[in-house]
């Protein structure tokens, strides 16, 4: 299967090379021609009506809308509640009080400005590591960094940057001048957000804002794209299944989908459990049917996993929905069956009381659960799970409203044409339960959309492997000295190399290493070529280059030998006169009778030698 280059792949789906393709839902009706909701060039000298200044002093001047002072956390806020949109501006910093601070666009804030809010910001000095960002300004007033990259060129000041911030759902691509540089799938979404302009310790001007309202993704992945990782009962390897901690842990993990089960108690209260009793993962006993909450949720289902886990409890639906709500992970609930519709109808409440219809898929193996919930709450989308493959899988995931068809692996393995049918059908493949990279690719070969794995840490990590681009292979050029240069003895010159992608960088003379920064001093090398060779090393391999310079020997040189050495000064003089006379072989002799160290007079009398041409 052909893949698509990561940064290729961000700018097609718009939510990156790691980032999920949303569970699609009913596209909100475009509020303005072509669906754009906000088209604001700050034509008049007043605020446009809707924009709420929220933190600093905010104005219109010649025609952008600015701040008046570089203070802390300047806000106002704008446009309405949208899911799928992409959000531009035309951003310049007039001042910063230095060059870390930040501007850009605040993408889920609530109209008042308060806590919490998601944004996509950049730094005066965006080509450092960090200077573009994906950011969290969480209900406890602190800052979760979730995603960090650096721009192609810094924004600086005075300077129009247009910015761009594609949103679907949970999930974002930042675009600097035209280049997208930055994906998240960790865009914390809340249910009244609007979107805002956020500027901390720069006074910025801002003009052309634009929002339109996109549709969602399909749920389907595109050609070459991976699949997405889906956390078995929770991240179920490094913590007990179906516990708050293994949820946890799989939404932290990167997971797109944090899978778990749910049955009913006796007094009708949802719960997290996979098997129909509690015996296996707890240290209670008996059918889950049949136990009141309070002794379902007062059970410790850590314990059985490891010592570090005791006091886990069994969490009801609820907890597991609070905990994942406003996250990147969607929650793929699987409804134990057999079910009455009752039971089913309590599990749909308690999605839709907390107005997660769109951050929940459910799926089940009884098909009399997706119709009734299909009945219930058509926002929710749906996914059936099999153990074999249906005869015609595309009709029936049609007959039941499905979204997913989510098989056994083996089964899948088994007849791999049905994923290209499906997927041309609109309907997403996630079998279950993989854990080996090997059968990974080997379903990411067939087109699957996601994996159900118990490994969603290791199975993200082989998904960044796979999907980063090859690492560029290392540059490096000598700038000085220039190849053929002539040094003369009076003449210095430090090594100047030049890298691109290099981690590590050697350099020689002569085969024998010096060190960075350097100076070659002619006054110690023997006349004659010399070879300076550099090497660079990096992730995408090792480059060598070599120039060549000339030590040239003069009268003029040999003369600056002689006088800055350490020697007597009659000595040196008397070397002097004979060097201003042409008397080469006198001056060889005053040379040799001269305290000289044995290094200079082996220098001096090579130098005079060439002199004499000999």
């Amino acid at each position: 299967m052909r893949r698509i280059p990561a940064r290729l792949l961000a700018a097609l789906l718009a939510v990156g090379a790691a980032g999920p393709a949303l569970p699609g839902f009913a596209a909100a009706e475009p509020v303005g021609a072509n669906g754009v909701v906000v088209d604001e060039s700050f034509d008049t000298p007043t605020l446009p009506q809707g924009w709420n200044p929220v933190g600093g002093s905010w104005r219109v001047y010649d025609g952008r809308l600015t701040t008046t002072e570089p203070s802390a956390l300047s806000r106002i806020t704008f446009g309405p509640r949208l899911r799928d949109f992409r959000a531009e501006a035309t951003v310049s910093f007039e001042s910063v009080n230095n060059a870390s601070r930040w501007a850009g666009i605040v993408l889920d804030i609530d109209p008042s400005g308060s806590v919490p809010w998601s944004q996509a910001i950049m730094r005066s000095r965006s080509t450092a590591s960090n200077g573009i960002e994906f950011a969290v300004r969480t209900a406890n007033n602190t800052w979760n960094v979730t995603d960090t990259a650096s721009a192609p060129h810094d924004a600086g000041t005075g300077r129009d940057i247009r910015m761009s911030v594609e949103v679907h759902g949970s999930n974002a691509t930042w675009t600097f001048d035209g280049e997208p540089v930055l994906t998240t799938n960790r865009l914390p979404r809340t249910d009244t957000g609007v979107l805002g302009i956020v500027a901390d310790g720069a006074r910025i001007s801002v003009d052309d804002v634009r929002v339109t309202e996109l549709p969602p993704l399909p749920i389907t992945r595109p050609d070459g794209a991976l699949p997405l990782t889906i956390a078995h009962r929770g991240y179920s390897a490094v913590a007990p299944e179906n516990t708050l901690a293994a949820v946890e842990a799989g939404i932290r993990a990167g997971a797109e989908y944090v899978e778990i089960d749910a049955h009913t108690t006796a007094d009708g209260v949802p719960v997290v459990m996979h098997d129909s009793t509690v015996d296996r993962t707890t240290d209670g006993s008996g059918a889950v049917s049949t136990l009141t909450a309070d002794y379902v949720t007062g059970l410790d289902a850590g314990s059985w996993f490891s010592p570090a886990y005791a006091g886990q409890r069994v969490p009801t639906l609820g907890q597991v929905l609070d905990l994942v709500r406003n996250t990147g992970s969607t929650l793929l609930l699987e409804v134990k069956g057999p079910r009455t519709r009752a039971r089913t109808e309590a599990i749909v409440s308690e999605v839709l009381r907390r107005g997660m219809a769109e951050q929940v898929l459910m799926q089940s193996f009884d098909v009399r659960v997706l119709r009734d919930a299909r009945e219930l709450a058509p926002r929710i989308q749906l996914g059936l799970l099999r153990g074999a493959l249906d005869a015609d899988p595309v009709a029936t995931a049609r007959e039941l409203g499905v979204v997913t068809y989510n098989p056994s692996a083996d089964a899948l393995l088994a007849r791999p044409e049905v994923v290209k049918r499906l997927n041309d059908a609109g309907i997403a493949v996630m079998p279950y339960t993989v854990d080996d990279a090997a059968r990974w690719s080997r379903l990411a070969e067939l087109g699957v959309d996601g994996i159900i794995t118990n490994r969603a840490g290791e199975h993200s990590g082989w998904r960044r492997a796979e999907q980063a681009e090859p690492a560029a292979a290392p540059t490096i050029e000598i700038i000085a000295p220039g190849d053929g240069a002539r040094l003369r003895r009076y003449e210095r010159v430090v090594p100047a190399v030049s890298t691109r992608d290099a981690d590590e960088v050697t350099v020689t003379l002569d085969g024998e290493p010096i060190e960075p920064g350097a100076a070659v001093d002619a006054r110690e090398l023997p006349a004659g070529v010399h070879k300076l060779s550099a090497v660079a090393t990096g992730p995408g391999g090792t480059v060598e280059t070599s120039t060549s310079f000339e030590v040239v020997v003069d009268v003029t040189g040999i003369r600056v030998l002689v006088a800055e050495s350490d020697i007597a000064p009659n000595d040196i003089a008397t070397i002097l006169r004979h060097l201003d006379a042409g008397r080469w072989r006198l001056a060889e002799h005053a040379v040799r009778a001269a305290a000289f160290t044995p290094e200079q007079r082996a220098l001096l009398l090579a130098d005079l030698r060439v002199l004499r041409g000999t």
